[in-house]
């Protein structure tokens, strides 16, 4: 490892620093009772790391365990700890501004609730979401209640919710499994267990919700004015997410830099799955943050972490993040045009010693290592060229063929834990795990995998790594955990677009089931205007809009007239007949009966 500067504390300094109070006791419950946020089980971080974490990981969780309100600037506030992002408040001249209001609805309120406590019972009089990841939004129905958003600006970069859909609701049943792997939100909080996942502690396990924007940032230089507070936004697409934006409150010298500069190495591909983010166009943002809003603030802040006080240090900051991410992408194509694969680039790179000494240039939530793999899979996809990884067998089948030349489950199994013996993790686990998956009864096999995992996530300096190795043990011992986040409940639903409904519905179609089914169903949306032409046919099922009072070329078998509230009724299980409608109504339940379910609690290292 590299000698890493332990007795540099300006980090825990800038931690600490305004702070007003806590939220005690730090527990947040749904109203059903159950916990969904406990940050006072971290209380363990106090002790002096054990050998069972990495030390640079273990200052690093001791960081982000950090709870409360906290003053940024004059007027403007942010509450850390009670979630795995931050929700910053900023004063207006009639209530607060909320930017990025946490995952779930009840952390949401509790840390408006601090807020309130420390601040002043001040309305919310505008609400902007810095980019289109969950923990950003989710929260939002904590803090603009339904019917109380009526004259309150939602403000999002331009594509916010084309993007929060596609990557929450289309694919967010596989996000969600594969999140709790990687935010550990079911591993015991202990020294042997979960310390956080680096960018936070984890993810709370409230309502998901969602409030529209209302106004759209299309460009940098975009102006606004919110409850008497002027905000320059610079829009940053492609970045940590694919809708993103940095913005300054001139007139209070703060910038926020949303999530696109914080104290960690970020992911440019996470864990958790996403669309593999562009490091090049990443680092070009930043370095036009540098020249954009130079001299125009005193303090930096972003969604997750702490700020960074003093002009010079957020450019030496800002800097240092934009080489951070420039270098790895080039260097990474550098050696892709070399012939080297993804796996051999992760293999050798590394970073300039200067940056590997800078604590917010570790690998804590991104690392290099799959970084340059998602740079390698942006440029060339999957395949690495040798054409023996084209058309290989699936997990279980080539499992059982490895095993076989291995001489059987025993022997396999008894070459692995001489490879686990011998300090070779990695081999061990890799042979461990086809162990497993050509017999997944084998009870031995799937212990000694666990025990791997469990060596691997101890010494890992990545808070996902740990978790994930952490979350397949348990897997491997106790079966899949129950799923407790829902992307797809009827707080989110509500929110999208009609286009979007239907675009969802699309996705759950079993497909082999429809093959021979063909129907059309019209809906006319009476509060939109628009007919919706929605056909099923080989399979697939499409749609299109056009203005309601259009005729159609062709009648549709089933013509719905309805409102938009009733359409989601409909979807929700109402009966047909509480709407007009004309045609076949067998039509739709024919449709409904196509519609799959998703298994929300599927193995992920098992078969």
């Amino acid at each position: 490892m590299t000698d890493l500067p332990f007795d540099d504390t300006t980090d825990f300094e800038d931690a600490d620093r305004g702070f007003l109070g806590a939220l005690v006791p730090a527990v947040v419950r749904a109203a059903d009772g159950r916990v969904v946020w406990d940050n006072d089980a971290y209380g363990f971080l106090a002790a002096d790391c054990p050998d069972t974490a990495r030390p640079s990981l273990w200052r690093q969780a001791r960081l982000c365990a950090r709870q409360g309100l906290y003053e940024v600037a004059e007027r403007v506030y942010q509450v850390r700890g009670l979630d795995l992002s931050n929700m910053t408040l900023v004063e207006g001249e009639r209530g607060v501004i909320v930017i990025d209001p946490l995952i779930s609805a009840e952390t949401a309120a509790a840390a408006l609730a601090l807020y309130r406590e420390h601040r002043g019972d001040r309305p919310v009089t505008g609400l902007v979401y810095t980019h289109s990841h969950g923990d950003h939004f989710g929260g939002a129905r904590g803090v603009l209640p339904p019917g109380s958003e009526e004259g309150v600006p939602v403000i999002a970069p331009a594509g916010f919710l084309e993007h929060a859909v596609s990557e929450n609701v289309y694919a967010g049943n596989a996000m969600t499994r594969r999140a709790m792997f990687m935010y550990g939100d079911r591993l015991p909080k202990a020294p042997d267990g979960q310390i956080g996942a680096g960018l936070g502690m984890t993810t709370s396990t409230g309502t998901i919700t969602l409030v529209p924007p209302t106004v759209d940032v299309t460009r940098t230089g975009q102006e606004e004015t919110v409850d008497g507070v002027r905000i320059v936004f610079q829009l940053t697409p492609g970045t940590e997410a694919p809708a993103e934006m940095n913005f300054l409150f001139p007139d209070l010298r703060a910038l926020c830099l949303a999530e696109n500069a914080t104290h960690t190495m970020h992911n440019i591909l996470t864990l958790r799955g996403a669309v593999v983010r562009d490091a090049r166009i990443w680092a070009r943002y930043l370095d036009e943050a540098i020249e954009y809003f130079h001299g125009r603030y005193d303090v930096a802040f972003a969604s997750h972490h702490w700020p960074t006080w003093g002009h010079d240090n957020v450019v030496a900051f800002l800097s240092e993040q934009r080489d951070l991410y420039a270098y790895l992408h080039d260097q990474t194509l550098r050696r892709l045009n070399d012939g080297l694969t993804g796996t051999e680039i992760a293999e050798e790179l590394r970073l300039p010693p200067a940056l590997e000494r800078r604590w917010h240039a570790r690998g804590y939530y991104g690392s290099l290592n799959h970084n340059v793999k998602a740079v390698y899979q942006r440029y060339l996809g999957w395949f690495d060229g040798n054409v023996a990884h084209l058309w290989e067998h699936p997990p279980v089948a080539q499992a059982q063929r490895y095993v076989e030349v291995a001489g059987g489950g025993d022997a396999a199994l008894a070459k692995a834990r001489g490879y686990a013996d011998s300090g070779d993790l990695r081999f061990a686990a890799t042979l461990l795990n086809h162990v497993v998956f050509a017999d997944p009864s084998n009870r031995a096999a799937r212990e000694a995998l666990a025990g791997v995992y469990r060596q691997l996530g101890h010494g890992a300096e990545n808070g996902p790594w740990r978790n994930f190795y952490l979350a397949a043990a348990g897997e491997l011992l106790d079966g899949p955990g129950t799923v407790l986040l829902d992307a797809a409940n009827p707080a989110m639903t509500a929110a999208l677009t009609t286009a979007m409904l239907l675009d969802s519905i699309a996705i759950r179609i079993d497909g082999p089931r429809a093959w021979d089914e063909a129907l059309t169903i019209d809906l006319v949306l009476t509060d939109e205007r628009l007919r919706y032409r929605v056909t099923l046919r080989h399979g697939a099922l499409t749609h299109r809009s056009f203005p309601a009072g259009d005729a159609p070329r062709s009648p549709a078998g089933l013509t719905l007239t309805l409102t938009r509230p009733q359409l989601l009724g409909l979807l929700a299980g109402q009966a047909l007949d509480t709407v007009r409608h004309e045609g076949d109504p067998g039509l739709l339940p024919r449709l409904f009966a196509l519609v799959t379910t998703p298994e929300r609690a599927f193995p992920v290292v098992t078969p």
